[in-house]
């Protein structure tokens, strides 16, 4: 099939959007077996310490409560992969929200009622929740998320910026985030008198889910089926097995009955995971022509005594642009609070805010347009392998970015664009998130009746997987794409990796043709009429994903943002947003242009309205609804535009993509705040950018 008439790239429809609109689509709440019992998580109240003692007798009272688990009675895991499952097995509080117990009855509100009903004593610790820069706990961890080293230098930092003529030394605070999907965690799971499980889970990859099961219960993973058929989003959170999907289970072995459990949004701050807040030093030196020599960045930031995880915010200056000396490094303190974990595009979100800020103040010191300071900084190879590039689009994404915005039209100086009470001004910033590919199986089976039937433990969590994975495979079948259906989300199709990390298209699309291509090879091979059970192929990859590739491979973009604000009230609106991609081939037009806007409005909410305020005194994060925790709604993101360039890349898959789930938020609040320091003068460090934070430097 030629390009031309691949379906590869066309904007294809959702293949579940009228299931979605209609309410026909199932997601994990929605399953209920005869006899299904709910459970309801009772939250720890104290912000370290231990359980003294659980007083049952009055949830147990109440008509419809049937069980009361607690870390006496429940059942025992083995040891888990990750210690955030190995809930209640001991009487150790490591924070506040921390399960304690779980109350199952035959009804939603009675378990609510039941948990009410539980007295527990506690024995309280001194507890610490406070990140400071300073903090006598601060260690360097050997690696960060991703298993970056977690210190990295090249040449000598401190001589090239002590020499440097021009010079950046600023810090960046920002507060943890929450991910909040539209659909909250929950989990029904139930044993077969065979001892099979089998457990429906909002999870954004079904195999991970099931071993991870297996490893914590000590069973093998074939007694353990996992289904997602529709997942209401995640955007990193449902990307590891949860303690409600843990409890569910325990509840049902302990009960023989179904049982279900959903986390109530107040629950999700403190146990699904957040980005975690980081204190951001970043000094650049550069030239007077605005070469760069030297680049320090270094990132504290908190993670939880359970368990280690380092967001690696300071990788991507590793990557961005070209200088002879440079130095990244992290440090983390581990804190009486909740596990941080993914959000999206973790790491970069928070580390490329910083490092566009500070190349913004950069450029404002040497007087050079923004966009030509990215320019004049491209390297050659990646500077911190020295591997060339597969592709490296970010010099196009910023010129067609400045040509579609009018860039080149705006009067550079910082507070002199004024419409009546209103200062306006417009701010860039690049883009860059790296290329992850991981084995993949798949299934492809022909019919005789000319029909072919695909599957792929996918997960779609609202990005269009089963619709890209179909164009995929008509590509490969060189047929119609009404002709193949696809199936994903279930551990008992051929294992797949999480829909995370923007590697979700790539492997398991990889893996799709791959099976595809060896089909449409049996096909011709085939003589005669098919048989009355079909052709079929089974296949994975792991042998051309097993290796390292020996090129740098990266997607990149650029973002331009143009800003109001007020002069008397520091009110911040965003005008309007544009983005320019380079990530690979595009798939499918229109669900392409879906995720690179959303993580644009990502951006924006977490330049100008999403904050998360973590007590001191109670040690729990104070924004624990959509009524506190403030998403960007319509009204905040008026006009946003999404583009990219088309770009070859032969050293990616055999689509020739890279993700796009992840690289439309990265930059995007570095860009806003870029913009407000255009029209107002006012450098403001600290995200995210509110009228109390700005207007004191306005009045």
């Amino acid at each position: 099939m030629s390009q031309a008439t691949s379906p590869l790239g066309t904007p294809a429809v959702r293949r579940e959007g009228r299931d979605k609109v209609t309410g026909t689509a199932r997601y994990a709440a929605e399953h209920t077996p005869p006899g299904c019992l709910h459970g309801s998580l009772v939250p720890a109240t104290v912000a370290r310490g231990r359980v003294l003692a659980v007083d049952t007798d009055d949830a147990l009272a109440l008509p419809g409560v049937r069980a009361v688990l607690t870390h006496h009675d429940a059942p025992r895991l083995k040891e888990p992969d990750d210690p955030i499952l190995a809930v209640l097995q001991d009487d150790l509080v490591p924070h506040r929200g921390w399960p304690v117990a779980l109350v199952v009855a035959d009804t939603p509100e009675t378990a609510e009622a039941g948990a009410a009903a539980l007295r527990i004593a506690y024995g309280t610790e001194r507890h610490d929740v406070r990140l400071t820069a300073d903090h006598p706990g601060l260690y360097t961890p050997d690696t960060v998320n991703g298993g970056y080293p977690a210190v990295r230098e090249r040449g000598d930092t401190a001589r090239a910026l002590a020499a440097a003529p021009v010079q950046i030394d600023s810090t960046y605070t920002l507060g943890a985030l929450h991910n909040h999907p539209m659909e909250p965690h929950a989990t029904t799971a139930w044993w077969d008198g065979d001892g099979h499980l089998t457990v429906h889970d909002s999870s954004q990859g079904t195999t991970q889910v099931r071993d991870s099961l297996a490893t914590a219960l000590g069973i093998p993973p074939e007694r353990i089926t996992v289904r997602s058929e529709h997942v209401g989003g995640g955007f990193g959170c449902k990307g590891t097995t949860r303690p409600q999907c843990v409890l569910a289970v325990m509840a049902a072995r302990h009960t023989g009955c179904p049982v279900k459990v959903v986390l109530p949004r107040r629950r999700m701050a403190a146990l699904i995971g957040h980005r975690a807040p980081t204190v951001q030093r970043v000094r650049l030196g550069a030239e007077l022509d605005g070469t760069l020599t030297a680049v320090d960045h270094e990132i504290v930031t908190h993670t939880s005594t359970v368990k280690e995880f380092v967001e690696q915010a300071a990788v991507p200056a590793r990557i961005m642009y070209g200088s002879a000396a440079a130095r990244t490094a992290h440090r983390v303190v581990a804190l009486d609070v909740p596990s941080p974990s993914w959000m999206r595009a973790p790491g970069e979100t928070p580390g490329m805010y910083a490092l566009e800020s500070a190349m913004d103040e950069l450029a404002s010191a040497l007087g050079l347009d923004p966009v030509e300071l990215r320019i004049r900084n491209e390297p050659a190879h990646e500077p911190d392998s020295g591997r060339p590039f597969s592709s490296r689009g970010l010099t196009a994404c910023l010129e067609t970015g400045a040509a579609r915005f009018g860039w080149y039209d705006r009067d550079p100086s910082p507070a002199v664009r004024e419409e009546g009470e209103w200062l306006t001004g417009t701010g860039v910033a690049a883009a860059t998130y790296p290329v992850y590919i991981t084995a993949s199986g798949a299934f492809a089976h022909a019919a005789p009746d000319g029909s072919y039937r695909v599957a792929v433990n996918a997960t779609d969590i609202g990005t269009g997987a089963r619709t890209v994975l179909a164009q995929i495979a008509a590509d490969a079948l060189a047929t119609a794409l009404d002709r193949v259906g696809i199936e994903i989300g279930s551990s008992e199709l051929p294992d797949a990796p999480v829909a995370g990390g923007s590697t979700g298209t790539a492997s398991w699309g990889w893996a799709v043709h791959k099976a595809c291509v060896l089909l449409r090879r049996r096909l011709r091979e085939h003589t005669g009429p098919l048989p009355a059970d079909g052709l079929s192929v089974t296949t994975d990859t792991r042998a051309e994903t097993g290796g390292e590739s020996p090129y740098a491979r990266h997607a990149f973009g650029a973002h331009f943002a143009e800003v109001a604000v007020h002069a008397r009230t520091g009110e911040v609106r965003l005008r309007r947003m544009l983005g320019v991609f380079a990530a690979g081939r595009i798939l499918n037009s229109r669900t392409a242009r879906s995720q690179f806007i959303g993580g644009m409005t990502m951006g924006v909410g977490m330049a100008l309205t999403e904050a998360s305020t973590m007590d001191p005194v109670f040690g729990d994060f104070t924004e624990r609804d959509l009524a506190a925790y403030h998403l960007p709604t319509f009204a905040d993101v008026p006009r946003i535009e999404a583009h990219w360039i088309e770009e070859e890349d032969p050293h990616l898959n055999p689509m020739g993509s890279k993700g796009i789930g992840e690289i439309g938020i990265v930059g995007a609040a570095a860009a806003v705040g870029n913009a407000v320091r255009h029209a107002t003068g006012v450098r403001v460090r600290a995200l995210p950018i509110t009228p109390d934070t700005l207007l004191p430097y306005l009045l």
